[in-house]
């Protein structure tokens, strides 16, 4: 399922300094896992979209180094924020 607005300005209240706020790194995380989650369950059904595989694969880069400056500038923030996720580490 695609993220939606709704889902956006949720994690821009709970994540977020203010309901507006999308250039936190927790935020930018939080939406990067929605979509890598959705790229992956496509990945599922069409194994030969290669073009896909390449934008997926960039995301984890970028979700990565995001969550490598969290871990860097408050280790207890990143903690949460991998739990609240569920993102596996």
């Amino acid at each position: 399922m695609q993220l939606t607005i709704e889902q956006k300005k949720e994690y821009f209240k709970t994540l977020g300094k203010n309901e507006n706020d999308s250039g936190t790194p927790d935020v930018q995380v939080a939406i990067f896992t929605q979509r890598i989650k959705h790229l992956t369950e496509h990945l599922k059904r069409n194994k030969k979209d290669f073009a896909t595989e390449r934008s997926l694969i960039r995301m984890v880069g970028k979700r990565k180094k995001l969550l490598a400056y969290i871990k860097n500038k408050d280790i207890e923030r990143y903690r949460e924020l991998i739990k609240k996720l569920e993102i596996r580490k």
